[in-house]
């Protein structure tokens, strides 16, 4: 079981008339290799969840296992090291760097893992090549169009051979064309190399291209299972 959550909850203002439970009693596990889809409208609950399976944030209260290790006993540091040894992050946003090519961005996760600089330029191009963007390697983010920054953004994520890969609507801000395309690699890397890959999204056709589902609504889970059972 590579991931494996009990009883999570994550509350804002606890006590207080202006309580807000993001989470509400959250039990989930994901095996290695599997693609899920966490599927949720604004405010659901979603993002709180992958925030908090990406180590980005800790839960109020419950029990998460990565890979075997306790999340809550590790310090900062250590989930520093935990997310960018075991996660490879895409954003809608594509968080790519402005002064830095598209060969910089991706070698970023590389230089914090302290790999050695002649190995990390095959890893790079490696990566680059996988998305079909090896031959703009020394392009900057403003030389690129929205699905070329998404896929540097999915190389940069890939670089390190993470077993996991989070996608916060890796396809929001692209046309439909395009976000297709996103979704083709993604199901191309979960295919070839067994990637775990957890996708959020608040759209149901997006969704339906995943093995399972998890439906959250109110920060509670209110289906886990096939797309056929969920009507998608």
């Amino acid at each position: 079981m590579l991931i494996d959550i009990r009883d999570l909850y994550k509350i804002y203002n606890e006590g207080l008339e202006s309580e807000v439970r993001a989470l509400d009693g959250v039990s989930l596990t994901i095996d290695r290799g599997e693609f899920v889809a966490i599927i949720g409208a604004s405010g659901s609950g979603k993002s709180t969840l992958m925030n908090i399976l990406g180590c980005l944030d800790i839960a109020s209260y419950g029990e998460y296992y990565l890979d075997g290790t306790d999340v809550n006993e590790k310090t900062d540091r250590e989930l520093a090291h935990l997310r960018n040894k075991e996660i490879g992050f895409i954003f809608q946003g594509y968080n790519l760097i402005p002064a830095l090519d598209a060969y910089e961005n991706v070698e970023l996760p590389l230089i914090y893992q302290g790999i050695a600089p002649g190995r990390r330029d095959g890893m790079v191009m490696e990566a680059l090549e996988k998305v079909a963007m090896a031959d703009r390697y020394h392009h900057r983010p403003s030389e690129m169009s929205g699905g070329q920054q998404q896929r540097v953004a999915i190389a940069r994520a890939i670089a390190t051979h993470p077993p996991i890969i989070m996608a916060d609507e890796p396809t929001g801000a692209l046309d439909s064309k395009t976000g297709k395309h996103v979704l083709e690699i993604l199901h191309r890397l979960h295919g070839e190399a067994g990637t775990t890959v957890i996708l959020i999204t608040h759209d149901n056709s997006i969704a339906a291209t995943a093995e399972r589902i998890v439906r959250i609504s109110d920060g509670k889970i209110i289906y886990d299972g096939t797309k056929e059972g969920a009507g998608l």
